[in-house]
């Protein structure tokens, strides 16, 4: 913004630099770094700090919003576990965020992170009138965002607090969507960005994965584990195994654009493995799913030799997974005891399911709200004055009991959009999106992923992502065109 005014600035050696960090995989680094740092330390607030000062600098002396975009993704994943409110109240422990000043100084820095953000957004749409085009995804996600707050019109349950909790549903997946789209200058931006950030984050994760470890009531006298007592500030088990399962197409990505990408199968490995670690099983059974998928599609984009260097490295991974499990069998089943004694147990899912088919048919075409939890049927106690309800577990039975048909429709009316975006002009940034999206969608079918607002901001970035490096292209093959007439006449 500043350099924009002040063009000379930009030969300024510490502001070429700053551009330059901005722009690196060091600063990807950085930012995973605090936010891991921040969840196992419990230092949020100071990274909190870090990340504004950062997004400031990059608001104020960039050319786009690009930088602003890790600090988006990971802020939410800050939050440590002994600072999560819902543990600690069930343990009779106060934290942080009960803490005036600490939420005076959050708010403060939410405030001014929304400000920067709105002001970059008014002067890019300023210098450049002529992007201020809808997006491609943009109707179905007002479709989605109106299903989302009219949801339960008509049953005793409807209320202002459904109103604005759909409200907060659709700006988790649409707002950055949304912006960026006005504000990064897709030409400029790396097409393997946001695969990146994927892998970073993925990586930074699985530290906390081993993290939770150290949270008290994990490991049991027998030497067990007890998977209930395994959660982040941000999330459970479940909340942080559905990042994890997110965060595999990333090394899949390169494996499948780069010569020699075949070593990457091993950084997909670790990070399938850290996802298992989470003990999530629905994340477990999904990220597996898509481990496989995602090595087919990184093994049909390599040739000759390389295909061949591939195959036998994925089929040396199989045969050592499974003779581990063999071998250390014992200590597996110590590590997945609590895993292995729920077995396929629904954990009340079925209940759950059940009830919410029932809540749908009483008000069938705009559903019974997000708040009909009663008729949920949960086995623990729940807490209906809260402002996040109890969900569903799966996408599905969700949006029919929230929404009704009026919500289906919506969000299939969404999901048309999103595969006609990603199925068209194929590219790898696009398959890339394409997996992440469906390690989220079928994470969703047992867990509430969909309905989280993290991964709602994981999602709505890397759709963008694919639309804009889309949109990045055509300008390139438009703008070769107009240099050479001949190919334009062919």
């Amino acid at each position: 913004m500043i350099v924009q005014v002040f063009p000379k600035l930009k030969n300024f050696l510490p502001v070429r630099l700053l551009r330059e960090f901005f722009l690196s995989r060091i600063y990807l680094v950085l930012i995973g770094l605090l936010m891991t740092l921040g969840e196992l330390l419990a230092i949020e607030l100071a990274v909190f700090w870090c990340d504004i000062i950062l997004g400031a600098l990059a608001l104020l002396f960039a050319d786009d919003t690009l930088a602003t975009v890790p600090i988006a993704c990971c802020g939410y994943m800050t939050i440590a576990a002994k600072n999560n409110t819902i543990f600690a109240e069930r343990e009779g422990r106060t934290t942080v965020f009960r803490d005036p000043a600490f939420q005076i100084q959050l708010a403060f820095i939410l405030i001014v992170g929304v400000a920067l953000l709105l002001g970059r957004l008014a002067t890019l749409l300023i210098e450049n009138r002529r992007r201020a085009g809808a997006p491609k995804l943009a109707m179905g996600f007002f479709a989605l965002g109106a299903a989302y707050m009219l949801g339960g019109g008509g049953s005793s349950h409807y209320s202002g607090r459904t109103v604005l909790f759909g409200f907060v549903q659709i700006a988790s997946l649409a707002f950055f969507y949304l912006y960026y789209h006005y504000t990064v200058n897709w030409k400029e931006t790396p097409k393997d960005y946001t695969a990146t950030m994927f892998f970073v984050i993925g990586l930074f994760v699985s530290v906390q994965v081993f993290g939770m470890y150290r949270n008290a009531g994990v490991f049991l006298p027998d030497g067990a584990v007890d998977r209930t007592a395994l959660y982040a500030g941000w999330g459970t088990y479940n909340n942080v195994g559905g990042v994890m399962a997110m965060c595999i197409p990333a090394p899949f990505y390169f494996a499948a654009t780069r010569k020699r990408g075949a070593l990457y199968i091993f950084p997909a490995l670790y990070l399938l493995l850290s996802t298992c670690l989470t003990q999530s099983r629905g994340s477990m059974l999904f990220g597996t799913v898509v481990f496989s998928v995602c090595a087919l599609w990184a093994l049909s984009k390599k040739q000759g030799r390389e295909r061949l260097v591939f195959f036998l490295l994925c089929m040396g991974i199989i045969a050592a997974v499974s003779l581990a499990l063999i071998v250390f069998r014992g200590r597996i089943d110590a590590l997945y005891a609590s895993v292995l004694e729920a077995g396929t147990d629904d954990s009340s899912r079925f209940t759950i399911w059940k009830n919410c088919i029932a809540a749908f048919r009483k008000n069938p075409f705009l559903g019974v709200g997000f708040y009909d939890t009663p008729g949920f049927g949960f086995e623990y106690n729940v807490d209906h004055s809260a402002f996040i309800p109890a969900r569903a577990h799966n996408t599905y039975i969700q949006l029919l009991s929230t929404g009704g048909i009026v919500l289906l429709a919506a969000y299939l009316f969404h999901r048309a959009q999103t595969l006609k975006l990603l199925l068209t002009r194929r590219s790898p940034e696009k398959s890339f999106a394409l997996l992440v999206a469906l390690a989220l969608i079928l994470t969703s079918l047992v867990d509430c992923h969909f309905f989280n607002i993290g991964p709602g901001i994981l999602y709505g970035v890397v759709l963008s992502f694919a639309e804009g490096t889309e949109e990045a292209e055509r300008a390139n093959v438009h703008a070769l065109l107009r240099a050479c007439p001949a190919l334009r006449a062919r």
